[in-house]
């Protein structure tokens, strides 16, 4: 069973806040960028406190100088993962960046499929805005507000390390992910200098059962 979400919101929804989680991707196909989706209710604790935020502040990182979005375009594959609360999908997770000058960003198309075996197909939105370097934009998801999304470093070619995390209140939710250059590979180690933890990644199985249809 195949489930797919639009997004046809072309407002902008900004916050006052810094955003969800790391990446590393990398490129033949390129590999792919995590996505938000409906947060499970079985994350929220006892106290109101969603299992995945925890006490602390957003790293600050710094972010690629002279991004260039056309090269970002194409196809990206998720390897490796720290456990990821928005996201529906487990395993063949993917993604294909479609580069829009008219926009200026991309229709993102994220799919995988879910612990119950069922294909999931999402449709958002990553773009620039005037306020940040054309490398700090928005991921902008139908069932989640918009966040940040810090690309780190890229050479378009192999890999790239992409930042979101959202703090509030001394506490921050932050996710990441490592993609390498092809399905099977890994991607080149992050940069702890950007104080960034690489610490926990999963490996996301990619099986001769996968399909990459998004």
């Amino acid at each position: 069973m195949t489930t797919e979400v639009n997004d046809h919101s072309s407002a902008h929804r900004k916050r006052d806040i810094r955003a969800p989680g790391i990446l590393v991707w990398s490129t033949t196909e390129k590999s792919c960028l995590p996505h938000s989706s409906l947060l499970p209710r079985g994350l929220v604790s006892a106290d109101g406190i969603p299992d995945f935020v925890v006490p602390g502040r957003c790293a600050k990182v710094a972010n690629q100088d002279k991004f260039d979005l056309r090269r970002y375009s194409g196809r990206w594959y998720q390897t490796q993962i720290i456990d990821n609360a928005y996201q529906p999908y487990t395993r063949c997770i993917h993604s294909n960046y479609d580069y829009s000058d008219s926009d200026y960003g991309f229709k993102v198309t994220t799919a995988g499929f879910s612990p119950n075996n069922e294909y999931l197909r999402l449709q958002g939105k990553i773009y620039p805005t005037k306020d940040f370097p054309a490398a700090h934009m928005l991921i902008d998801f139908p069932t989640v507000f918009a966040a940040p999304y810090e690309v780190i470093e890229t050479d378009y070619d192999s890999y790239s390390c992409v930042y979101s995390c959202i703090d509030w209140n001394g506490y921050k939710s932050e996710f990441v992910f490592r993609l390498p250059v092809q399905r099977t590979t890994s991607a080149p180690p992050s940069s702890r200098k950007n104080g960034v933890d690489f610490s926990s990644f999963n490996e996301v199985a990619h099986t001769a059962e996968c399909v990459y249809r998004a």
